[in-house]
């Protein structure tokens, strides 16, 4: 066989024959999964291919976040934070690729974005279906966000599902419990269908672990990997925001809400609120 240079030759044993055989794009389903891209702008937008293929790829990979943290809570729940703890180092690395991508959606002008923006209608991401669900299984809860969904009846029964189930920290505390801490029945007993906040009465225990790390370090280290996870969600959320303010500055959303203003009150809310708090107390 000649080879031309700067060319690779192919192995013998490469497989090219697919007539009776799966293929990568097969396993893939990359028909599908490229066709699935479909500008609305005529003629056709440069950049709105850039847009959509943004926001499908972050739907990707909430699939799998939510994927690793139903599997992190049944961890939890059958008293194995060692797969707890594998699955959530997995989210933590999903979170780095979600939070870098934002900078390629930076890329778009707002005069770029301006001459499509419209074709959006009432279209937001806000109305993601998985990210609301990431935010229940987390512990955001909000029961009034499920009227966004009433009509895809799919998305409303899986978030109406994780409103009523416990989240991955509900499940956390209760394996503590089941470890033999003394985890205060507030915790245990709350209503798992509103948000969680803070409980007062769990800073004690959330310190004596953190002031001998030695004795308890299965807990502790499961601490820092929640915290991990807190910390890499608010800096998607953050660089979520910023790149709205880089684009469109402080104009209404596309789904009716305020927009930046929005997005920096999400800021505020938090997951695993005792975790940051035991900071102020570790020292005194």
């Amino acid at each position: 066989m000649t080879v031309e240079r700067n060319t690779r030759a192919l192995e013998h044993d490469i497989v090219t024959d697919f007539s009776a055989k799966m293929n990568y794009g097969d396993y893939l389903d990359l028909n599908v999964l490229l066709s699935a891209q479909h500008p609305r702008t005529r003629p056709e937008h440069h950049d709105e291919l850039l847009f959509i293929i943004q926001h499908q790829t972050t739907e990707l990979w909430l699939k799998l976040v939510l994927h690793e943290i139903r599997a992190a809570r049944a961890g939890f729940e059958a008293d194995d934070p060692g797969v707890a703890l594998k699955c959530i180092a997995r989210v933590k690395q999903i979170q780095k690729s979600m939070t870098e991508q934002w900078s390629v959606l930076a890329t778009l002008t707002p005069t770029e974005y301006a001459q499509f923006r419209h074709v959006l209608g009432s279209a937001s991401g806000f109305q993601s279906h998985q990210y609301r669900a990431l935010e229940f299984i987390l512990g955001n809860k909000n029961a009034a966000l499920l009227k966004v969904f009433a009509s895809d009846p799919v998305a409303h029964d899986d978030l109406q599902t994780l409103l009523t189930e416990p989240s991955l920290y509900d499940a956390f505390w209760h394996h503590v419990s089941r470890s033999g801490f003394e985890v205060p029945q507030s915790t245990l007993d709350r209503d798992v269908t509103k948000a969680y906040v803070l409980d007062p009465d769990l800073i004690p225990l959330v310190k004596s672990i953190y002031l001998a790390p030695e004795k308890h370090w299965s807990i502790y280290e499961t601490f820092e990997e929640l915290v991990d996870l807190e910390e890499n969600f608010q800096l998607w959320r953050f660089r979520h925001m910023r790149t709205v303010l880089r684009t469109i500055g402080t104009r209404k959303g596309t789904g009716g809400s305020s927009g930046v203003g929005f997005l920096q009150r999400a800021l505020d809310l938090t997951f695993f609120p005792e975790l940051f708090a035991v900071r102020t107390e570790i020292g005194v």
